[in-house]
């Protein structure tokens, strides 16, 4: 495993995320069977775990909490927030100081902790980044010693240019893959020069990029594949980068067919640290073998150039005009 900057840390390069630990939105994950995911990620060398207070409303926290305090290795651990539904309507009622710490602590609760290394907005709407005042509840916090970095998880480009404007933000979560390439071109080098991380979320489209579907695969009624294939509950882009199932498993034997070799869905992790600007991958994963797959890309030899170009003359002729949702 090899490491990147984060502000005063080193992170892994491979980062796990933790969605599919809430035991919701991904099929049935028992606790058992986390605990084995979180293991296989620290024996891998990875330090960097993403989780939200949303993933199965606490279970994904409580999870990684418990691995925490079993574990002797020290991890740099990030939470997200802003979408809970504590019994009213979350927006704008989430955003207010009161409401946010509320959140802060109870995640600190689920996950075992003093402090958040780093604590994230989690796609919250665009008027309430514009407005600041989360911005300001969130240094708040930081000086309160809850968290120690803040940053935010950002759904269009549009979003990650207000947040880049920001004093003190560490971070910045995007969508970005194969199947959605040109924030590169849109704001990394801003977030270079102001040394703000950049951490890649949803870097297999969600599995389509691994290139193991086919059309007639079929995901449980309760896995976010099967019910926002289309944007139905929350923004297409999170389901399969908002690509179209059908076409997305098209899509995927062509870039298959470009790549060096049949290690498909490292080489996608593989083009993401390509990236100088990305301080780390998220790729989810619901077994050990899974978790061992993804970091073998720390490892791996950078793509050819030539690769990267027909990629992206792929990207800007097939994909992007075929993208749903807010991108």
């Amino acid at each position: 495993m090899k490491y990147r900057k984060f502000k005063d840390q080193q992170v892994s390069e491979i980062g796990l995320g933790t969605w599919q630990l809430g035991g919701s939105d991904w099929g049935p994950l028992n606790e058992e069977h986390a605990m084995d995911v979180l293991t296989a990620f620290a024996d891998a060398g990875g330090n960097f775990i993403d989780t939200a207070d949303v993933y199965g409303m606490g279970v994904s926290e409580k999870v990684i909490g418990k691995f925490l305090r079993s574990s002797r290795k020290s991890f740099l651990v990030a939470s997200k927030l802003g979408r809970r539904h504590d019994g009213d309507n979350a927006w704008p009622q989430n955003f207010t100081y009161e409401k946010m710490r509320s959140h802060v602590e109870s995640s600190l609760q689920h996950l075992q902790l003093d402090s958040l290394f780093l604590e994230q907005l989690h796609c919250i709407p665009t008027d309430e980044l514009q407005a600041g005042k989360v911005f300001d509840h969130l240094r708040r916090l930081q000086q309160d010693g809850l968290i120690r970095h803040w940053g935010v998880s950002v759904e269009t480009a549009e979003e990650a240019k207000i947040c880049l404007q920001q004093e003190g933000i560490a971070s910045l979560q995007i969508i970005f893959n194969i199947f959605r390439q040109h924030y590169s071109e849109e704001f990394f080098a801003e977030a270079g020069e102001k040394e703000v991380a950049l951490i890649a979320r949803v870097p297999l489209a969600s599995g389509l990029l691994s290139g193991k579907y086919k059309k007639d695969t079929h995901f449980l009624p309760g896995d976010h594949r099967h019910y926002n294939a289309n944007g139905e509950s929350f923004n297409a882009g999170e389901t399969f980068s908002g690509i179209e199932f059908n076409k997305g498993v098209d899509l995927a034997k062509q870039i298959a067919g470009l790549l060096p070799d049949d290690r498909t869905a490292q080489w996608a992790i593989r083009w993401i640290l390509d990236h100088p600007e990305i301080s780390t991958v998220i790729p989810g994963a619901s077994s050990p073998e899974q978790v061992q797959a993804n970091v073998l890309a720390s490892d791996m030899e950078s793509l050819p150039q030539a690769t990267h170009q027909q990629l992206r003359e792929l990207y800007q002729t097939e994909i992007r005009p075929i993208i749903r949702g807010h991108f």
